[in-house]
């Protein structure tokens, strides 16, 4: 085999361990040579693919706009496939330009639609809801997602065009589901008496009421069950079918739906779930963008994102995905060590196919900034973090090459009783529910099942959800309770439900009857949902969950936590200490990912559920070191936990003996808290290096701090700074092999030599880097640190000297707020090395 030729099945595997990245075509203004260059630095940066999303164009530009999927925008894109395959770079596309689905094709008899009521009949109007952020031509209404009809009419289009290519996709994606308002399809009433068993006109004063009789709350969710099983139906699967028909693998992201997620996840080949806006954990150091409106945006939320997961493990889909990072911080002032930490969450929720939200394409001719897209975050080449973003993408490819390779391990199933949901006020506009992930707190964390969720998560419980659909696909094996998808569980948890279907009763008393346990948190539930036949059904509901609690392996708990314990259901207890993680298989290892996102701890033992030989991999150093054991208290074996808040890393337990690669480190215990670290508090030589504007100030501080108050316009530089001293080696033991270099707070980036010597490049929190003890001289060590700041300080000059870059159409550039952009308000951002930079000997 020759060097370099291609591999498909190792070339595949690595370029989706890599991250992905959102690649707006703005007005699909692109060009086969630009393209080239784009792919070729993107691969250079590590990147394993891009989604392709024609979007609004650049003022200027016009003669060069694309019409979408016309000849000429088939040749560019089959040329952007030839190129990513020589390049190992995918390529996924989405089904339309901007989002949701729809445009010119799209007429009034397949537009999205809601219902009205006009002289006592509910009869059907247009929703009028236009696609959002189009590219030029792809304006038009939004696609009736309730429609079969409709979606097969949507598809047609493509037949024609994108299908007849010799260059494919990997995936076709559809965005978040952001139909507002619709609610209602040309045939609701026919769908609605086929599945409900009755017609919706005959109690169309319950389906009016909105004071939440029983009668209104049955026919409700009678009503939404209809809206889910359309959508389900009428686009997921008509859909994925048309797709799979052309070989394309399915993206989708179901959340803001009005159905159950678990179900919609479940049929398309990659769930994608979203992490929009900064979590806010409580990690020293970290920065979130104070005018982050949290009461209009919200938080990513674990729970929300294990909707996903939970629907890819059960139907055995190897990836799950995430848009990535997006309105993380304002314009211009998102760092690497804040993505990070959202990174490592979503990992700890099930996520290993992570995409970048995102890239905007931008001709290598274009000044800077280029082609900006409205919502941050920019990864792209223009952005200040480009040259240091191969870090993070070397960091999450070790990551998700572990995750991927790995099978879930996750003990609990939960219920997810979604007619609950059904019976209480909707939210969203229409009168619907719709369960996104921006607010949970308006349907997910309310909820006896969002509360119980949050408990089993700060407890340490492996689970995943499972919907009524999903419970009539489970078996029970001599390994536990295994789901369609090859997942094995211990047991089903059902939360404090009071509607539960007749079938799903009838299908947890069959799994009880053939072994698996069943724990009932509370009571069993008493009514069925639904108006059809409710007394009769609701009597059938009691009878079943009496028999179904009289069973050898149903409890009915008082104490559901109390219960698990006594089931021997693992609990990794020290994610108390707020710590979280995943935890996956692979043969005969268990992979452990844990993440500290949070202030409380640092280190101490800690028992794992799984015991074997353990070791522990570091992905920001590529390193492999065995982890101290002990025989703990009760007997079990402990390891000793050391996690600064800020890191993660993997912990592996073997039942084999564990073998290291020769590069491994044999580190005695890294218990850094009895030593006493060196302040390095000499005098700094700080000079200025590259960057805008051009500086070549060199000045001596006493103390380190923001280089904006160094110099004359530093409050406006943008680019690196070297900081430098001198020092001499500590006073210490023979027996110190290395020393912990810690930079204190950077801003943002800080690459290290020591003596002309690399020690590497510091960029995600803590800010620390291991410098070994033969790297010291006795005196007159020389420490160099170059500093790159963010672009924010620059574009405070530059967005009021040239404030003709906002050349976009459709919505142009706003701020983290949805308002007119203006960084020239702008106070300066802290730049450079603020410290304190301390070094620690290492025993």
């Amino acid at each position: 085999m020759l060097l370099g030729q291609p591999q498909p099945e190792r070339s595949i595997g690595n370029q989706q361990a890599k991250p992905w990245t959102y690649w707006w075509w703005m007005g699909n203004a692109v060009n086969e040579n630009d393209i080239t260059q784009q792919l070729e630095q993107f691969a250079r940066a590590g990147l394993g693919g891009v989604h392709i999303i024609p979007i609004y164009g650049v003022k200027g530009y016009e003669k060069q706009f694309i019409p979408f999927l016309n000849d000429r925008w088939l040749g560019v894109f089959a040329h952007t496939v030839r190129e990513g395959k020589r390049l190992g770079l995918g390529v996924d596309l989405t089904m339309g330009t901007g989002w949701p689905f729809g445009g010119p094709g799209v007429s009034t008899a397949v537009a999205a639609k809601k219902w009205k009521l006009e002289n006592g009949k509910l009869l059907t109007e247009l929703t009028r809801q236009q696609v959002k952020r189009p590219a030029p031509g792809g304006e038009g209404l939004v696609l009736d997602y309730f429609s079969q009809s409709a979606i097969e009419q949507y598809v047609k289009r493509f037949d024609s065009t994108l299908a007849r290519l010799p260059e494919q996709p990997r995936a076709v994606y559809n965005d978040s589901y952001e139909v507002f308002g619709a609610n209602w399809t040309d045939n609701f009433l026919a769908e609605f008496k086929n599945r409900r068993g009755y017609d919706l006109t005959t109690q169309l004063t319950a389906f009016l009421d909105t004071t939440r009789t029983e009668t209104s709350i049955l026919v409700q969710q009678d009503y939404h069950q209809t809206l889910a099983d359309l959508l389900r139906d009428g686009f997921t699967k008509t859909w994925t079918s048309w797709a799979h028909g052309h070989q394309y693998r399915v993206r989708n992201q179901a959340h803001g739906s009005p159905g159950n997620l678990i179900d919609l996840y479940a049929v398309v080949d990659i769930p994608e779930t979203e992490s929009f806006g900064s979590s806010r954990f409580p990690i020293p150091g970290l920065r979130v963008d104070e005018q982050y409106e949290v009461d209009r945006f919200g938080t990513p939320n674990s729970l929300a994102m294990k909707f996903a997961s939970s629907a890819a493990n059960l139907t055995g889909k190897p990836l799950v995905s995430s848009e990535t990072g997006t309105w993380l911080a304002n314009h211009f002032q998102v760092s690497l060590s804040q993505i990070k930490p959202q990174v490592d969450q979503l990992f700890t929720a099930g996520v290993n196919h992570i995409f970048y939200h995102g890239v905007p394409y931008s001709p290598p001719a274009e000044a800077w900034p280029g082609w900006v897209f409205y919502a941050s975050t920019n990864y792209g080449p223009a952005s200040h973090f480009w040259p240091h973003l191969p870090l993070l993408n070397q960091y999450i490819e070790r990551c998700q090459t572990r995750l991927q390779r790995s099978k879930p391990d996750n003990d609990v199933l939960v219920y997810f009783p979604i007619h609950d949901l059904w019976a209480t006020p909707a939210k969203s506009a229409g009168g619907i529910h719709q369960l996104e992930v921006h607010h949970v707190e308006r349907w997910l964390l309310p909820q006896p099942f969002g509360q119980l969720c949050e408990q089993l998560l700060d407890r340490g419980y492996s689970f995943d959800y499972v919907s009524d659909d999903l419970l009539n696909k489970l078996t029970v094996t001599k390994e536990g309770i295994r789901s369609p998808g090859g997942a094995t569980y211990q047991v089903i948890v059902l939360p404090q439900t009071t509607y539960l279907p007749e079938q799903s009763l009838r299908q947890l008393e069959r799994l009880a009857r053939q072994g698996a346990r069943i724990i009932v948190d509370g009571q069993l539930p008493a009514k069925a949902p639904g108006f059809y036949k409710h007394a009769a059904r609701s009597a059938e509901i009691r009878q079943l969950a009496k028999t179904l609690g009289q069973l050898k392996s149903v409890t009915v708990s008082a104490n559901l936590f109390e219960t698990l314990r006594q089931s021997n259901v693992r609990a990794e207890t020290w994610a108390a200490e707020g710590l979280l993680f995943i935890r996956k298989r692979q043969r005969d290892t268990t992979h452990y990912f844990i993440a500290n996102l949070g202030n409380r701890f640092r280190q101490n033992w800690v028992a794992l559920s799984a015991q074997g030989q353990a070791t522990r991999y570091d992905p920001l150093t590529n390193r492999t070191e065995p982890v101290l054991t002990r025989q703990g208290p009760n007997g079990q074996r402990e390891i000793f936990l050391s996690l600064e808040p800020g890191q993660a890393y993997f912990v592996d337990v073997s039942s084999a003996k564990a073998t290291l690669p020769r590069s491994a480190s044999t580190t005695k215990r890294a218990d850094l808290s009895s030593q006493k670290p060196m302040d390095l508090q000499s005098p700094w030589q700080v000079q200025f290096l590259r960057g805008r504007p051009a500086l070549t100030a060199s000045v001596t501080v006493p103390r380190l701090g923001s280089w904006t108050t160094f110099a004359d316009s530093a409050d406006y530089f943008s680019g690196t700074v070297r900081y430098s001293t001198r020092f001499d080696r500590p006073a210490g033991k023979p027996d110190v092999s290395s020393y912990q270099l810690d930079l204190g707070d950077v801003r943002e980036v800080a690459e290290v030599r020591l003596n002309g010597q690399s020690l590497g490049t510091a960029w995600c929190i803590p800010f620390r880097l291991s410098v070994p003890a033969s790297q010291l001289k006795p005196t007159g060590n020389q420490l160099e640190i170059d500093v790159t700041n963010l672009s924010a300080n620059y574009m405070r000059l530059y967005d009021r000297q040239q404030p003709d870059w906002k050349k976009f159409y459709d919505i142009n550039m706003v701020d983290i707020r949805y308002q007119p952009f203006d960084a020239g308000r702008w106070k300066p951002t802290p730049s450079g090395l603020l410290g304190p930079v301390t070094l620690t000997p290492v025993h």
